[in-house]
């Protein structure tokens, strides 16, 4: 495997292994979801600069569950025409694009017409956190609609793929860890909501566009979620998802004890260990062109997935191509630079 292969997921040619991921811009100023000329401008740059996929910042599936105020949305129909516009201009570019759909839970800081919060349990984020109102099982189902009514909306704005947010605290995420989910019913195991939740996707989303799952493999919590943890819930719905995206923590405020340049490969190998039939994102700190090329070359991932090294450089492939000496990458608008 290679850094710069095309590969072939369904019927979508991917021109090379590098995802971009979710990262919010905290730009839908007006508060209304809704994506504007910055959000057109930053991911189309992008597919300019040879991304093979493209992941839409976390969108949220109801207005209480974005994380901020200022954080797009497909929680109503008057949001798809603006996110059309920008998969059609991607697509204009060779590259795929997703969207990230995401109820941010107890970690909402949404207060614009917002009063409740919503968790597994009621069990605020940290001290100066809301506290969230524990969900009821109706209220379970509604949110499992609107995961499901913004899929449909997804497919309407023409995305290639939609990646449903099951990491870094958020709503799923809260279900999946014991520091989070005290509940006594069927929820307490959170492969039940993963499950049905998946269930309702599978049901709506069409089966030649592609799914994928973002999950945090560990908590780093004496009492949370461990990487085997992980790998049980992802056990009954693993083959439901093309790929399974691995990062890890954010279920409470403290950090990782240890951070380094590919620190979280260890536990996207062991997913991948437990599903070779996925395909396997690995991220975090993988901005470094050689390291990017190991992580694949060794095996360790199928692709990698980039954050702030694709903030910080909108052709962070091209330069990726000129370190790697694969020039004949670079696009003709810009071989002079390379020169």
């Amino acid at each position: 495997m290679n850094l710069f292969d095309k590969t072939k997921i369904k019927n979508y040619e991917l021109k090379n292994r590098i995802v971009m991921e979710p990262m919010c811009m905290y730009s839908a100023f007006k508060h209304d979801g809704i994506p504007t000329y910055f959000h057109f401008a930053h991911y189309v740059s992008r597919a300019i600069g040879q991304v093979g996929m493209i992941i839409i910042e976390s969108t949220g599936v109801a207005p209480e569950g974005r994380i901020t105020d200022d954080c797009l949305g497909l929680y109503n129909d008057a949001q798809i025409a603006p996110f059309k516009s920008i998969v059609d201009a991607v697509h204009e570019e060779g590259s795929i694009i997703g969207v990230q759909l995401n109820h941010a839970g107890r970690k909402s800081t949404a207060s614009d017409g917002i009063d409740t919060i919503y968790g597994p349990s009621a069990i605020a984020y940290s001290d100066d956190s809301r506290t969230p109102v524990a969900l009821t099982t109706t209220e379970i189902k509604r949110i499992i609609k609107d995961f499901q009514d913004a899929a449909v909306r997804a497919d309407k704005a023409g995305f290639d793929a939609i990646e449903i947010h099951g990491a870094h605290g958020y709503l799923i995420s809260e279900f999946m860890s014991p520091a989070s989910n005290h509940r006594t019913d069927k929820y307490k195991d959170g492969s039940v909501f993963l499950q049905e939740l998946t269930d309702a996707i599978t049901d709506v989303w069409p089966k030649h566009k592609i799914l994928s799952l973002r999950v945090s493999a560990t908590d780093y919590e004496p009492n949370g979620q461990t990487v085997d943890d992980t790998i049980r819930m992802l056990g009954p719905v693993a083959a439901s998802y093309d790929f399974i995206n691995v990062s890890s923590g954010g279920i409470t405020i403290n950090p990782p004890t240890k951070i380094y340049p590919g620190y979280q490969v260890p536990f996207a190998l062991k997913v991948k260990k437990a599903f070779p039939d996925n395909n396997i994102i690995a991220c975090g700190m993988l901005g470094n062109p050689d390291l990017a090329a190991y992580v694949i070359e060794s095996e360790q991932a199928d692709y990698i997935g980039l954050a702030r090294p694709l903030l910080s450089n909108a052709n962070w492939v091209l330069h990726a191509a000129h370190a790697r000496r694969k020039n004949d990458l670079i696009t003709q608008q810009y071989k002079r630079a390379f020169k």
